[in-house]
């Protein structure tokens, strides 16, 4: 197979997002799971820019990677310094990596406007630090900053700069689509170009997705010739972000026939969950290939479809990338639905068991009424128990009740609950105070449930979210409560409706709870 290079700016591009703020330790977990994935460069900030990433260099200087080169990154020497006496050039060669990123304008309008300089002088900066660089034994790939703008306004000026990095060793040349307004089209055509002109040269690509093309230029780049990509891992960067590798490295992979990582391309979702988590980010359900819904299927005749023959509406099987099918329940679900979706817990039914008919009807009667079952799986599967007797409750909460005032006594927390509930004959009450009644409502619950299930310390929610489902009622419309959990392992959503957002949340808390303590039991 043909290799592609895979160049991740997580660090230092996608670092420069906003809303995201790495801490040292951020980084360097970042770097551990793109290397253990297999990517080849990892560019992990300017060391000469600020103290963490002065300290991040430091500390990186200890790590054993297994696959990934580290690169610092900076800018061309200062016009008017020499550049063995500019700071910024000394700071790459003291950060320690074998791999220097260097980027200088190729845009006529930032040589003349940004730096106010000749296009001559410009050449020089270039030349002189990609040569000095080299001279002092490091791998120099040059960014050529504004290439494609530059392209379009003055290919020779473009070009020129390209050449005058080659003339000083650069390893790499990529063209970087700086602004992200360039399309698929232009980035085929110019890289082909660049590519003919340069047959000798390592070229890469860096787009952002200003367009919302910065993945097509990506593969359009690598069809006209590039050899290596670059990119952030969950597609996060400056404005609307840049290259999503995410999605690049399985089409390099999958769809066109190269190697572009050294890891299994089974551990694409994991790394990918690692990263979204690290950056204190939601990752979306509806991304290419890692996205909880990228398998998910809803129709009926999808879902018999795939039941028959999977590839008829997947266009990779899921566990290539590590991810897993997924069939919603809904009111358009059929008895083909119902079967697949209760495959694993109950392999013995078929569409002619009376007990799919039974469960089929229960949740339309449900969904009726305003539950939805296609992200709360968990309160799918305790339905689906229940129905067939193969559930017990661990507890029953036998009366709860909350109260808030305002403003708040100790100036934060709010609200009041209490709650009375028993397992097996033995009862227990708990009181607890928190932000909000259903937050108090959480506290009590488990606070009453500790005492018999020390375990559930191990169970956080992660989400809470409410939907109103009738609006022209105004306040006293029917609200749907989604909660998530999850034990550090393994994540679960349950739902709850009522006009009492208190009670849809009731029932949501105490299904989480049971689920939980179900799958201690049978795992």
């Amino acid at each position: 197979m043909k290799k592609i290079e895979i160049f991740d700016s997580s660090l230092r591009d996608g670092a420069q997002s906003e809303g995201i703020s790495f801490s040292v330790q951020d980084k360097l977990n970042i770097v551990k799971a793109l290397d253990d994935f297999g990517v080849a460069y990892i560019e992990a900030g300017n060391p000469g820019s600020n103290p963490k990433d002065i300290e991040f260099f430091e500390k990186a200087r200890g790590l054993k990677l297994k696959h990934a080169k580290l690169c610092a990154f900076g800018s061309t020497r200062r016009k008017n310094l020499k550049v063995e006496d500019d700071p910024q050039v000394k700071s790459l060669l003291n950060a320690g990596t074998q791999t220097v990123v260097i980027f200088g304008k190729s845009w006529d309008l930032h040589i003349k406007e940004i730096l106010g300089i000749t296009k001559e002088e410009n050449l020089s900066l270039v030349y002189d630090t990609v040569s000095y660089l080299k001279a002092n034994g490091k791998e120099v790939i040059f960014d050529a900053e504004h290439f494609f703008d530059g392209y379009k306004a003055d290919p020779e000026c473009a070009l020129s700069v390209l050449d005058a990095a080659e003339r000083g060793g650069a390893d790499v040349l990529t063209l970087c689509d700086t602004n992200g307004g360039t399309l698929p089209s232009e980035i085929y055509e110019i890289t082909t170009v660049v590519a003919k002109k340069h047959p000798s040269t390592r070229i890469s690509i860096h787009c952002h997705n200003d367009t919302g093309c910065a993945v097509a230029n990506s593969m359009m780049a690598v069809a006209a010739g590039a050899t290596q990509v670059q990119g952030t891992f969950i597609g996060i960067g400056e404005r609307c972000g840049n290259a999503d590798l995410s999605i690049i490295i399985p089409n390099l992979q999958l769809k066109m026939g190269y190697k572009a990582v050294e890891g299994d391309l089974a551990g694409l979702c994991g790394t990918s969950y690692r990263i979204y988590e690290i950056s204190n980010l939601i990752a979306p359900t509806n991304k290419p290939y890692t996205g909880t819904s990228a398998f998910a299927h809803k129709g009926g005749m999808h879902i018999d479809g795939v039941d028959k023959c999977r590839n008829s509406f997947e266009h990779v099987p899921p566990e290539s990338v590590g991810n897993s099918r997924r069939y919603l329940m809904s009111e358009m679900s059929g008895r083909t639905t119902v079967i697949a979706k209760i495959a694993n817990l109950a392999p013995e039914l078929n569409k002619n068991s009376p007990e799919t008919k039974i469960i089929l009807d229960r949740i339309k009667e449900l969904e009726h009424e305003g539950y939805q079952f296609e992200s709360a799986d968990a309160s799918f599967e305790l339905i689906v128990l229940n129905i067939l007797g193969r559930f017990r409750p661990h507890f029953k909460l036998q009366m709860y009740k909350t109260s808030g005032e305002y403003p708040p006594p100790d100036g934060e927390q709010s609200a009041y609950a209490l709650v009375k509930l028993a397992v097996d004959g033995k009862t227990e009450t708990a009181a607890s105070i928190g932000n909000g009644p259903v937050n108090a409502l959480d506290l009590a619950l488990r606070r009453a449930l500790s005492t018999f299930y020390p375990c559930l310390h191990e169970v956080h929610l992660t989400d809470y979210k409410v939907r109103v489902l009738s609006g022209d009622q105004a306040t006293g419309a029917k609200v749907r409560v989604l909660i998530e959990n999850t034990d550090g392992k393994r994540v679960w959503t349950t739902v709850g409706v009522s006009t009492d957002i208190i009670e849809a949340s009731r029932q949501a808390l105490v299904d989480s709870l049971e689920y939980y303590l179900y799958l201690r039991e049978v795992n």
